[in-house]
């Protein structure tokens, strides 16, 4: 390994270190270890990977931090990769000096309004392990054509401003999984894509929460927007998701282009997670092709489920549930709207306030055709436990709706008007 010492780089928090950490990445072996202390840089350290050859950067013993103290991405990893991830597309150079670029056991602070973390652009196999980035705007940014990211292991936390966690922005990216991670405390999104084409994109075993801001409009933890760009074939898996009631604010945001067949955005698993405490918990609108199977949601104060011009969703044996340990408001609570082809089956929503004396109910459908409410409990709801409205083919069957309470509060059980 290469010592960044070795190159002028003094880590003392003070010493702007940025042309001795460059001096390090140009005429260095390719691993640079970073020891104990703080680096400061005022401009980003770009590493031109089809110049340098593969590299590495490790902290040792994850004691080194990287002080970013001027704009843009402490660290900017450039390649040249602009095709598919088929390995007959790959030009020599990317496999010989590009591939597997990795950065481990590193801290990155943000000490600037406009410091990112990790910039990629153009890499293959980008590898991200065992790294705390916080203070940053963007924590991990991607950008134009990357393939297969590798981030695990790390801690993005309390983002500067209107901040985002891990930014896929306008990038076309193929194989992209963030595993086993905290992505805290960044106001507009834990997780976003923007203006993105994207394909098999996995986010599994992570705590992701607090990504919220009151003040910073529209926000959710997770938030995948295709209304410009598809994203299609992803899994949110074996996660907890979670935040705070916020204006404009979900758990999980999935929407697509306004198209006849709701196709941008589709082919999603969404399982085994619990999410809670928003305005919103999933939120969907414009997809095609989602499953919601086995989650356990909490605590929403406007719905826990809200389905907008979708087709062909189901939303299976998820339990929608307001524990009492759990204290604030909630409504909780699904709707339906001008949507299609949606399975509701074998769920249990427990203690609905949603709705009102004149509509509304647990489970309300409106302008919408083709859906199925089958085994469902519906326990305790306030005003109604199912209520469609100006929709067609809708089939409610073995369901259990009940109000258990003394005196009982429950306007009605069903009620449809003679469209359904």
């Amino acid at each position: 390994m290469t010592n960044v010492r070795d190159f002028g780089a003094t880590g003392d928090g003070r010493t702007d270190d940025t042309k001795s950490l460059r001096h390090a990445v140009e005429q260095g072996g390719g691993a640079l270890e970073f020891p104990r202390g703080t680096y400061r840089l005022t401009a980003p350290l770009e590493i031109n990977l089809d110049a340098h050859g593969p590299i590495s950067l490790h902290g040792q013993g994850n004691t080194a931090r990287i002080l970013m103290d001027g704009p843009g991405p402490a660290i900017r990893l450039v390649g040249t990769h602009r095709k598919s991830a088929d390995p007959a597309s790959f030009e020599p150079r990317v496999w010989q000096h590009q591939r597997l670029p990795t950065i481990q056991g590193l801290e990155i602070v943000g000490n600037h309004d406009q410091a990112d973390g990790i910039e990629l652009d153009g890499t293959m196999q980008p590898t991200i392990v065992g790294v705390a980035i916080r203070r940053c705007r963007y924590g991990v940014h991607l950008i134009n054509v990357n393939r297969n990211l590798l981030l695990a292991n790390s801690h993005i936390y309390d983002g500067r401003g209107a901040a985002i966690g891990v930014f896929f922005d306008g990038v076309n990216i193929h194989q992209a999984i963030i595993s086993g991670s905290h992505i805290s405390y960044c106001k507009h999104a834990g997780i976003k894509a923007s203006k993105s084409e994207i394909r098999n994109f996995q986010i599994t075993g992570c705590d992701i929460e607090y990504n919220f801001g009151a003040s910073e409009g529209e926000s959710a933890d997770i938030w995948i927007d295709a209304r410009e760009g598809t994203v299609r074939e992803g899994t949110i898996a074996s996660n907890t998701i979670q935040a705070r009631p916020s204006a404009g604010g979900s758990n999980v945001r999935i929407e697509g282009a306004r198209r006849s067949d709701s196709g941008s955005v589709g082919l999603w698993n969404i399982t085994g997670n619990v999410i809670q405490s928003q305005e919103v918990n999933v939120l969907l609108r414009d997809c095609r092709g989602i499953t919601l199977t086995g989650n356990s949601f909490i605590a929403s104060t406007k719905r826990t489920l809200v389905l907008e011009r979708c087709a062909n969703i189901v939303v299976g044996s998820n339990i929608f549930d307001n524990n009492r340990d759990y204290k604030g408001a909630h409504i909780s609570g699904i709707q339906i709207l001008g949507s299609n082809s949606v399975n509701l089956q074998n769920l249990i929503l427990s203690g609905s306030i949603a709705g009102n004396a004149q509509e509304g109910g647990a489970i309300e459908v409106a302008d919408s055709g083709e859906v199925l409410i089958v085994g469902c409990q519906i326990l305790d709801p306030e005003f109604r436990g199912i209520d469609i409205r100006k929709s067609r083919n809708i089939k409610v069957s073995d369901c259990q709706i009940l109000d258990r309470r003394t005196p009982p509060k429950m306007i009605q059980a069903l009620r449809t008007d003679e469209t359904a």
